[in-house]
């Protein structure tokens, strides 16, 4: 209460929060809600609502996170510098301009994007000006209420605990107020201190997406109706696929240009049909081939498939296994297949990945949730000299990468991968779902569910935390009547295997897997990005009508066996 007094005092320079502050003075619920705890800051940056409150997007927590950055930044280096994007959400280009004031006023360079772009565009400029870190302004496929700070370091993969918890621990010695430093934006433009990104940087990202296209020919005989859902994508995800030949392109009329209140998806995340239904209704009536969908930041990409005049969406497990084959496949026969070729995934994508890279000799790397480790893989390859060894990296949540040219997902690169496997499909005769039925037939019935639970507010996160504590003292003995065998807490670094403990070589992290008699697998995570607990499923059946009623029976079991309610 005292902290929202303060706030009601204080004459803030963004009238909304001023508003929003009075129309709260006596709600004691709401008032709890943004100024109970500070907006968490961690490796995936900022994310939460936006409005007033220390729990809430605005320019205050983004300003006092950017000063937190930069008071690291100057103790790490001398005349650091930062890259700064930022996308279609409410605000995103105010908190950006901001961070780059910020940034000014503490004598660090700030080079920001003029106009919004996608998230792998500020990956690729931090490696391109040779900056210490990035931020990018963006709450990727959240609803329109939410926005966020990601921050990135000069290797361009978003930041690492260390320097995360460094981060922290500078902003949480700043008063939100009284120890931020700031410079008026036009001013920072005129005494150099702030500079906008040229043309020449998106020129070049463009053109090392199209360095990783695997068809040498051009795709002209493909039809695609293409969605950004009010994102950043549509110039450049366009301009490449013209780029690769395509020549039949429909844009989504709704979805076309920027707009941050998504009125045609209130989820504009393209792994939901929800969020694809304005570009599925067009896809009635103009029969493209291939529905292709990003997100708003553009670094996710889903897509649905013309099969006999219906369309059919994939999940990001298939996808990426049949991005997995067609890259691995099609340079192993035009001879550009690197020796001893990598790929990464996560360890909640699913375990077909590891049957497809063992076809084709391709060691397949398992990291933890969150593409920045994907990343990490990558970094590790180029220190040694062997960053061409990696031809592909996905994770189940719709993020692909074919090159080492960016350390995050990249759906530019991703549409552009995927038209050009749907085109090549196309000249033998075949979509890509019978693409997918085919490697089921050769590899087995892999079958992937996602159960997501939302725990909103202060007792939420305690409840959380309680369910993963519970959980940590007590393996449950059995899931749908089948016997847990195995465990792994990827917290402890610690893996039981019928009843053997080894260890687990991989950073720590909230994760708790259970691995079950029949060959089931379940992963619990609490979402490092949203109020969520997700339960992954998998499993492996002896048909796709085995696996998915297996895969159901799992999902209707799990809350009650890791007590969820």
């Amino acid at each position: 209460m005292s902290e929202f007094e303060r706030w009601l005092r204080t004459e803030l320079d963004d009238p909304d929060l001023t508003e929003e502050l009075k129309r709260i003075k006596d709600q004691p619920d709401e008032i709890n809600d943004r100024f109970y705890r500070n907006l968490e800051f961690g490796t995936g940056g900022l994310r939460g609502v936006i409005g007033a409150g220390t729990n809430r997007m605005n320019v205050y927590t983004v300003r006092k996170a950017t000063q937190g950055l930069a008071n690291y930044l100057n103790k790490h280096g001398r005349n650091p510098s930062v890259a700064i994007a930022y996308d279609s959400r409410i605000k995103s280009d105010v908190f950006a301009r901001q961070s780059a004031a910020v940034l000014a006023a503490n004598g660090i360079k700030a080079y920001i994007y003029p106009k919004l772009s996608p998230t792998p565009t500020l990956s690729y400029a931090v490696r391109y000006l040779k900056c210490d870190a990035g931020i990018c302004i963006t709450a990727s496929h959240n609803p329109a209420k939410y926005n966020g700070y990601k921050a990135y370091g000069s290797d361009g993969c978003q930041i690492a605990l260390e320097m995360a918890d460094e981060v922290l621990n500078e902003i949480n010695s700043l008063d939100i107020f009284d120890d931020v430093k700031r410079m008026n934006f036009d001013d920072g433009l005129k005494n150099g201190m702030i500079q906008y990104i040229k043309d020449e940087v998106i020129h070049s990202f463009l053109s090392d997406v199209l360095k990783q296209s695997v068809l040498k020919g051009d795709c002209s005989g493909l039809k695609v109706v293409y969605t950004p859902l009010n994102g950043t994508g549509l110039v450049c995800v366009t301009r490449m696929m013209s780029l690769i030949g395509i020549q039949d392109v429909t844009v989504v009329p709704e979805q076309e240009y920027p707009d941050g209140t998504f009125k045609t998806c209130p989820f504009p995340n393209p792994e939901i049909r929800e969020a694809l239904q304005k570009g599925l209704d067009l896809c009635e009536k103009v029969q493209p081939d291939l529905l292709v969908a990003t997100d708003p930041d553009c670094d996710r990409c889903g897509i649905a498939v013309n099969q006999n005049g219906k369309f059919i969406l994939m999940s990001g497990n298939e996808v990426g296994v049949l991005l997995l084959d067609f890259i691995a496949r099609s340079r192993k026969q035009a001879g550009t297949l690197p020796k001893e070729p990598v790929a990464v995934t996560t360890i909640v994508s699913t375990d077909m990945a590891d049957a497809v890279a063992r076809e084709y000799g391709v060691n397949m790397v398992r990291v933890l949730t969150g593409f920045k480790y994907i990343g990490d893989q990558i970094a590790l390859l180029e220190a040694k000299g062997e960053v061409e060894r990696y031809i592909f990296g996905f994770e189940e949540s719709y993020g692909y990468l074919s090159g080492g040219y960016v350390r995050d997902k990249d759906a530019v690169n991703a549409s552009m991968l995927i038209c050009q496997m749907a085109y090549d499909y196309k000249q033998k005769g075949m979509t890509l779902l019978d693409a997918m039925d085919a490697l089921y037939q050769k590899y087995g019935y892999y079958e992937n569910g996602l159960l997501n639970f939302a725990f909103e507010g202060e007792d939420g996160m305690k409840q959380m935390s309680r369910i993963m504590e519970d959980l940590r003292e007590k393996t449950p003995a059995e899931v749908a009547g089948y016997k847990v065998t195995g465990w792994s807490d990827y917290e402890t670094s610690k893996r039981s295997d019928a009843g053997k403990i080894s260890e687990i070589g991989l950073p720590k992290s909230n994760v708790l897997e259970y691995r079950l008699e029949n060959g089931s697998k379940l992963i619990v995570r609490p979402s490092g990005t949203e109020p969520k607990i997700k339960i992954y499923v998998s499993a492996k059946g002896k048909d796709k009508a085995a696996s998915e009623e297996l895969i159901e029976k799992l999902k209707a079991a799990a809350p009650g066996s890791f007590g969820i309610k």
